[in-house]
């Protein structure tokens, strides 16, 4: 259906029923197996337009799955957003108040937003798990991204994943910290471990294809749960040899005038150090070195502090 000038392919889920939740928090469910094994969270609606990740934790609750050991946390975040998704402006819902992927470096502080509050309820679930997926999608087409973070262990979970074909390590944004670097998850002496998934586009077939896939892959890897008791139809075959791409350093629109000078997309290699990428006011800004990738361009305004674009360049995976 167009809408806008947006394609919207999937169908938004109906996710009332699981307001309850099963853990003393609303849209939280925690299911134990008695057996001993990791915690491992699925997080949903980080951002309340990003339907892929609901359709997914949906239908893990809607088949009844159950962990053979461990737990298993399937949480929606930003419902508060996500109730507000209309077709005739789907980009509207990203948010309440402010991003809620953004507050997780000052949760002892303020403002008092309707993510902040949320978070601060999220927060003993994302204390309590050893291992995270948190599912997104992203406004312009691009390919998949494993979003690994900047420590080795990120990287070597995306690795023993399997899918998508790209792994991104990243520092994450100067507008704040994201959930997947809260707490142990960002401390290289933690076994903790924490991932979040861009599948593709907000509102494509293909991208609840790789949601799917990639959810049921981290399932299987923690060991909660085995192959036989996850959609058969959710597993992708595998991708190519992996790739790993480094982020060197994220441009920031100082005031949100920033306009590209060429057209660009998501993963354009930029063979030429020194290439004009665009202007923020009277500030030029040029790859900082031969092939340089482009990671998730903005290709829409952005607001004053706001990631416009990530730099990167492919990198040998860590021994």
């Amino acid at each position: 259906m167009a809408t806008s000038g947006h394609v919207i392919e999937i169908d938004v889920p109906d996710i009332d029923q699981w307001q309850g939740g099963t853990s003393g928090a609303e849209w939280v469910h925690v299911f134990g197996s008695g057996a001993d094994g990791p915690v491992v969270m699925i997080n949903a609606l980080t951002h309340g337009n990003e339907i892929t990740g609901a359709i997914v934790v949906d239908a893990l609750l809607q088949c009844g799955l159950r962990p053979r050991r461990g737990s298993l946390i399937l949480s929606f975040a930003n419902v508060a957003a996500f109730k507000t998704f209309d077709r005739q402006n789907p980009t509207a819902s990203r948010f309440v108040d402010e991003d809620f992927n953004r507050v997780w470096g000052r949760l002892d502080r303020g403002p008092e937003t309707q993510e902040m509050r949320r978070a601060r309820a999220l927060l003993p679930f994302v204390a309590r798990a050893d291992l995270l997926l948190d599912l997104h999608s992203m406004s312009d087409p691009c390919p998949p991204l494993m979003l690994a973070g900047p420590l080795d262990k990120g990287v070597a979970l995306a690795r023993a994943i399997g899918a998508p074909l790209h792994i991104v390590r990243d520092e994450g944004h100067p507008a704040g910290r994201r959930m997947r670097d809260y707490g142990d998850f960002g401390d290289p002496a933690s076994a903790k471990n924490a991932l979040l998934i861009e599948v593709g586009q907000h509102w494509r077939r293909d991208s609840e294809l790789v949601a799917k896939d990639v959810t049921a892959r981290f399932l299987v890897q923690t060991g909660i749960c085995e192959q036989a008791d996850l959609p058969a139809d959710w597993f992708q075959p595998a991708p190519p040899q992996q790739k790993l791409i480094e982020v060197t350093q994220a441009v920031a629109s100082r005031n949100g005038n920033f306009q590209f000078s060429r057209k660009v997309a998501g993963l354009d290699v930029i063979p030429e150090a020194g290439t004009v990428l665009g202007q923020d006011d009277e500030r030029l800004v040029t790859t900082p070195y031969d092939n340089c990738v482009l990671i998730m361009p903005a290709l829409r305004p952005v607001k004053p502090g706001n990631t416009v674009v990530r730099l990167g360049r492919f990198v040998p995976f860590p021994n």
